[in-house]
C-alpha cells in the first residue's frame, strides 16, 4: 500500500491565482504544480484533492490530472462543476468526465486516521473567516457545522496551515502535497479532546 497525500487549489490554468502565487502565467504554474506532484506522488499512492481544480472549464485540469500519478479522491470545491451548487451537475456526461480521473467525487468525506474521525471539505468549517479577512459568511451554507472534529479544508488560499482544530492543505500554504504522516503530526498535537 502506497503513501497518502492531501492537497487543495490548484487552480489550474487560473492566471489571477499564478500571478500571486509569483508565476508569470499559468502555464509555468501548471508545470510547475505537475514537477512537485510527480516528485512525490507514486502510481500507488492516494490523493484526496479537495477542490478548485480550476475556474472556468475543468477540461484542461482533467486532463492534467489524469496523466498523474496515484489513485485520486475530489472533494469539490465552488469553482468545480461537479459540485452541487452548480445548476448542471446532474448531467451524466460530466460525472462520467469527473470519474474518468477521480475514483470518488463528493462533497465531503469522513476519514478515520489512527482512530481518530477526520472530515476533509473544501471549506473551513461555517465558523471560521475565509482566510482573506473576511468574516465566515461566504458560502456558509455549503459549509460543515463546528462540531468539534478535525477538519482537513482548501479553499481560503491562505498561507496559514494549521488553526485550532482545522489543518489548511491548500497549494497557497504548502507548494506541495501534504503528506498522512504530516497530518496525523497535527492530530497528535490537538490531543483527544479536540479529536473526540
Amino acid at each position: 500500500m502506497g503513501q497518502v497525500w492531501y492537497t487543495s487549489d490548484p487552480h489550474f490554468g487560473h492566471r489571477l491565482v499564478a500571478n500571486l502565487r509569483g508565476y508569470p502565467n499559468s502555464d509555468e504554474m501548471d508545470a510547475a504544480i505537475v514537477e512537485q506532484w510527480r516528485r512525490q506522488v507514486r502510481k500507488d499512492d492516494t490523493v484526496y484533492v479537495l477542490g478548485d481544480l480550476a475556474v472556468s472549464s475543468p477540461d484542461a485540469a482533467l486532463d492534467i490530472l489524469a496523466e498523474l500519478p496515484g489513485r485520486k479522491h475530489l472533494v469539490a470545491g465552488n469553482h468545480d462543476r461537479i459540485n452541487p451548487i452548480h445548476r448542471r451537475t446532474y448531467k451524466r456526461a460530466l460525472l462520467d468526465r469527473y470519474m474518468s480521473v477521480f475514483d470518488t467525487v463528493a462533497t465531503f468525506r469522513r476519514l478515520r486516521l489512527n482512530g481518530v474521525v477526520v472530515l476533509l471539505s473544501h471549506y473551513p468549517y461555517a465558523s471560521a473567516g475565509d482566510g482573506e479577512g473576511r468574516p465566515g459568511n461566504r458560502y456558509v451554507q455549503y459549509r460543515l457545522p463546528d462540531m468539534g472534529t478535525a477538519l482537513i479544508h482548501g479553499h481560503t488560499h491562505d498561507k496559514q496551515r494549521a488553526h485550532g482544530h482545522m489543518l489548511h492543505v491548500g497549494w497557497d500554504a504548502w507548494g506541495e502535497l501534504v503528506p498522512q504522516d504530516t497530518v496525523l503530526e497535527w492530530l497528535n498535537s490537538l490531543g483527544k479532546e479536540a479529536t473526540a
